[in-house]
């Protein structure tokens, strides 16, 4: 059976070790955490973590409610079901010998990613946009032969007045 993933907001006290403790409470209670990632919010005193975590209702529940017992924790909201603005960022080091770097230009454009440098014998390129444009970049990419891949895991917003 296919777990569910869920996508939760929380807003966080900008404070040292509050990401450790959120991170040992799902440790704890055994959820794992598919995505995770954490900035700055609108407000300077309170930071945004993002996560996507797997399981079922009841689980995706409990999980709320262990992360509002947190102290540190000001709001948890489960954006699953909402309408939202979604993205994730991704850095890839590719191998670019001068005989393949015209289509791997070709591909940054068609996908409208930046190429933010260019070596001897590889290039950088950055793109940011959905999970499913983000996997089908990387995999066309993969021909080439990635020598590093960093992707930052999803973010999310909901629409107003939704």
């Amino acid at each position: 059976m296919r777990r569910e993933l869920h996508t939760i907001i929380a807003l966080v006290e900008n404070k040292p070790g509050v990401l450790n403790r959120v991170a040992s409470l799902f440790r704890r209670r055994g959820f794992n955490i598919e995505e995770i990632t954490v900035g700055d919010s609108e407000n300077p005193n309170l930071a945004r973590i993002t996560l996507v975590v797997g399981g079922g209702p009841q689980e995706l529940e409990q999980v709320r409610k262990q992360l509002e017992k947190l102290v540190e924790v000001v709001k948890v909201s489960d954006v699953t079901s909402d309408k939202i603005v979604a993205q994730e960022l991704a850095l890839i080091k590719v191998k670019a010998p001068s005989g393949a770097r015209s289509e791997i230009v070709h591909l940054a454009q068609i996908f409208g990613a930046e190429i933010l440098h260019v070596g001897s014998e590889t290039m950088i390129l950055k793109l940011a946009g959905e999970e499913e444009k983000l996997d089908t970049f990387i995999k066309l990419l993969r021909s080439f032969g990635i020598k590093e891949l960093a992707r930052t895991g999803k973010i999310a917003m909901v629409c107003e007045g939704e």
